[in-house]
């Protein structure tokens, strides 16, 4: 038995599914692609039994079969090729010969008994039952990944903040996130949608479907226990976290009378500088507001290093001392970074801090909530 295929083809193909590839497992068979050949279309399949990928691609056959071949082994031999064509000769001795002009690789496969089962939609049994679906443009759903998910939880003690929260609602997606110090919450409003439910994303998923995320459409096929990205002739699906989400809103405070308007860049160039002087243990910074003046400053005592700001600002309310982890406040400015002006809201030293865009973007609301550290007296 034997397929031809050209190299880079398969290589651009590989490349889109080798995350899904674990580096470490008990269960061997998931460090191999699955091969699925059919009427000269080879579907290949990944999975870590978390996240599975799937992509597919024209071959010249005449034969139909399904085989286990070891995944890095192969993507290593065909990215290093220069663009060929690639004759897989498949004996019947477990052995794959892959043919070119310049020379022959052997490997081994397996029958693909032992490889499991990768969740299909639909689907019909109780597990996969489809709940909906939803289109969205794979650049805004890769930015609203990129603007939340920093602030995923990484205790495990936490599962269900380990991951970001897709709300569907009527009115639009709303995408959640926080680890107990930081919050994010984002609502796209331009999401025609007809259903209302939550889904947790685990991490790991996050990280691998932002960086297969392109301009492309993607549709979102969801079920009680699986969530579905078709991106092109790639899909992408996950496992759900099947735990409540914490009650984010009971967090978001409402009276926070006291703003300040503030630039961004002003802003983040100095807290990086303040990084620099913040104690390694704590990262402590201190924000000093006033009517027209913000001061920054840090000091780590163990080193004896001291350092101070002054940024203009617009504020309305009363002089206010509050410190801040200058880590944490760095990765929420860095991302509003497109944004010119921000503003914080504030309540006392205390009380947890809400900064937003000045000026929202069209069907959109962006909030990041931030807890405030004790300052020493």
């Amino acid at each position: 038995m034997e397929f031809k295929v050209n190299s880079k083809s398969l290589e651009k193909l590989l490349t889109k599914i080798i995350p899904a590839v674990p580096n470490r497992t008990p269960m061997p068979i998931l460090e191999n692609f699955l091969f699925d050949l059919k009427d000269g279309l080879l579907t290949i399949y990944a999975t870590d039994l978390e996240i599975a990928l799937k992509s597919s691609l024209n071959v010249v056959t005449e034969e139909n079969m399904r085989l286990v071949v070891p995944a890095r082994l192969l993507f290593d031999i065909v990215r290093s090729l220069q663009e060929t064509t690639i004759i897989f000769d498949i004996s019947g001795s477990g052995k794959i010969n892959l043919k070119t002009d310049n020379g022959v690789y052997t490997i081994s496969y397996l029958m693909p008994e032992e490889f499991p089962d990768i969740p299909a939609f639909p689907a019909g049994d109780i597990d996969t039952e489809r709940i909906g679906e939803v289109d969205i443009t794979g650049g805004e759903l890769k930015k609203a990944i990129e603007q939340t998910s920093f602030a995923m939880s990484k205790e495990d003690m936490r599962p269900a903040m380990m991951g970001t929260l897709l709300e569907f609602q009527d009115d639009g997606l709303r995408f959640v996130t926080t680890d107990g110090h930081r919050l994010v919450n984002l609502f796209k409003k331009n999401i025609s949608l007809r259903f209302n439910e939550q889904y947790i994303i685990p991490e790991r998923a996050i990280s691998v479907l932002v960086k297969i995320l392109d301009e492309k459409d993607v549709k979102m096929l969801l079920s009680k226990t699986h969530i579905s990205f078709r991106v092109g002739d790639l899909e992408f699906i996950t496992r759900l976290i099947g735990q409540k989400y914490p009650d984010y809103r009971s967090v978001i405070p409402l009276e926070n009378e006291n703003k300040m308007k503030i630039k961004n860049q002003d802003l983040l160039s100095t807290v990086k500088r303040m990084l620099l002087f913040s104690p390694s243990n704590s990262r402590k910074v201190k924000f000093a507001i006033s009517k027209d003046n913000l001061e920054v400053s840090a000091e780590d005592l163990d080193l004896g290093a001291f350092a101070k700001e002054n940024i203009q600002c617009e504020y309305s309310g009363e002089p206010m001392d509050i410190g801040f982890n200058s880590a944490y406040v760095n990765d929420v400015i860095s991302h509003l970074s497109g944004e010119e002006e921000i503003t914080f809201r504030l309540h006392s030293p205390t009380k947890a801090v809400i900064i937003e865009p000045v000026k929202n973007r069209e069907n959109e609301e962006l909030m990041m909530l931030l807890m405030p550290v004790r300052l020493n007296n």
